[in-house]
């Protein structure tokens, strides 16, 4: 009984004592729907058209490979997580993300921005991880 006591004395004090994890930022406005899924030997291949609507992100997050994509409709916008480096991604534009590179993508304007994008993860990946916001002003 008194072990016990003490443990639960000890998950308190550690729960109160040890910093809380920063919380993931959930995507805003968006929709998804997957085109075409293929692997081929440990690499997963997804094609997937996005829509993010006026006022909508992404939320932070990071892929686990490569993504590739095109911008079919409207105006995006990536912000890194040194929130200072920004990418703007007019209609007929392509974009390439990079493995765990934090980042967000938001639409400004006042269309929705549809994106046809290909994932290139290792086999068994989520499409995308959630991140925390690394302190930017917005989000």
């Amino acid at each position: 009984m008194l072990r016990r006591a003490a443990i639960g004395l000890v998950a308190a004090v550690l729960l109160v004592l040890v910093p809380g994890t920063a919380t993931a930022t959930p995507p805003r406005g968006v929709t998804g729907t997957i085109l075409a899924r293929w692997t081929i030997g440990d690499t997963d291949y997804v094609l997937r058209e996005i829509t993010v609507e006026p006022g909508g992100s992404t939320g932070w997050h990071f892929h686990d490979g490569t993504l590739y994509g095109a911008v079919k409709e409207g105006t995006l916008t990536r912000t890194m997580s040194d929130c200072t480096t920004t990418f703007t991604h007019p209609t007929g534009t392509a974009l390439v993300e990079d493995p765990a590179h934090v980042h967000i993508g938001r639409n400004l304007g006042g269309t929705p921005v549809v994106l046809l994008v290909l994932y290139v993860n290792p086999a068994g990946s989520p499409l995308s991880r959630d991140a925390a916001n690394p302190g930017c002003d917005f989000e």
